[in-house]
């Protein structure tokens, strides 16, 4: 499934019903509840973001739920240790969670009542779980994409996206960084501020959904190309040159297939620091060196090296 069929797939499986003017709620708003749709290295780190935010602000639910593809870590199921442990001891390892996050190894009970839907999976498992959910979400439900993709908007459905130079371990560290946040709607652009911002994670929000996806998504082919000049050993020149010109082509393609991309998007996190960061320390990177070295598909490396993470800019680039 494509980039775009991925997040395409996101909107037109949140895209709610049609309801009658008689039939709206007329009373006060309720408290937005988060759910996670995601548990790997980063989402561990998303959720522990999002709920020390939520308990500061009035007008969320405390509790953040997380859904958890179940799996067995020494005889134990992974969402149970979270849940008793505070812990992603497989995907985060000795970093505590918030309390208030709770692992759902169940899809449909982790969304009940959700109004804000954070996605952070990848990607071979948006289609089945968007799937699972059809129908039983809430009509009011917003939701915001951190998959590596191409965001549509379709039957009304409001889909944000975040992007950004982030290293999952870095912040879970709490080192300084920033992140973008995509939007078509300004009011939801300012909610999701309230929901990621911290003061070590800077979040910016820009009125560009294409532009923040494709540069989330095009930046791991760089990535790609600058690993395989690591392991050429061709130096620090080539990179840099790699670089630039990747990011002068991910600036071509966007504006080529989506003529509202924004320039200044690509000097956001998103873009050109997305880059740096990626070509630097990124599991693309990481894994096209040692596709140089070793001669091992990427496929095996991706087994060998990444835990059960999943590479992003071999599928892009075919």
């Amino acid at each position: 499934m494509s980039a775009m069929e991925r997040i395409r797939s996101i909107a037109k499986t949140l895209s709610p019903p049609i309801v009658k003017a008689a039939s709206l709620h007329t009373g006060p708003l309720p408290r937005e509840t988060v759910c996670l749709i995601g548990s790997g290295n980063w989402g561990s780190v998303v959720a522990k973001i999002v709920a020390e935010n939520v308990k500061t602000l009035p007008d969320f639910d405390d509790e953040v739920r997380m859904w958890v593809f179940e799996e067995m870590v020494n005889g134990e199921r992974l969402s149970q240790i979270i849940n008793d442990k505070h812990e992603n001891v497989k995907y985060l390892p000795n970093v505590k969670l918030p309390t208030n996050v709770v692992a759902h190894p169940t899809l449909l009970n982790a969304v009940e009542g959700a109004t804000l839907l954070v996605f952070v999976i990848p990607h071979q498992f948006v289609k089945g779980a968007c799937d699972q959910i059809k129908g039983t979400i809430r009509t009011d439900a917003r939701a915001i994409s951190l998959i590596k993709g191409v965001d549509e908007n379709l039957g009304g459905m409001d889909v944000s996206v975040l992007m950004g130079a982030n290293i999952a371990n870095e912040v879970a560290e709490e080192k300084f960084c920033e992140a973008t946040v995509g939007y078509r709607t300004e009011a939801n652009g300012v909610l999701w501020q309230k929901v990621f911002n911290k003061p070590y994670f800077k979040i910016t929000a820009v009125e560009d959904v294409e532009g923040v996806e494709l540069c989330g998504a095009l930046k791991n082919v760089v990535a790609i190309a600058a690993g395989l000049v690591d392991g050429l050993k061709y130096g620090d020149n080539t990179k840099a040159a790699i670089i630039r010109i990747g990011l002068s082509e991910m600036r071509k393609f966007a504006k080529f297939f989506r003529t509202s991309v924004k320039d200044n998007t690509f000097f956001e996190s998103c873009g050109v620091a997305d880059v740096i960061t990626t070509c630097f320390g990124g599991r693309n990177r990481k894994v096209a060196e040692a596709h140089v070295l070793t001669g091992k598909s990427f496929e095996e490396l991706e087994k060998e090296l990444l835990n059960g993470q999943k590479l992003q800019g071999t599928l892009t680039a075919h």
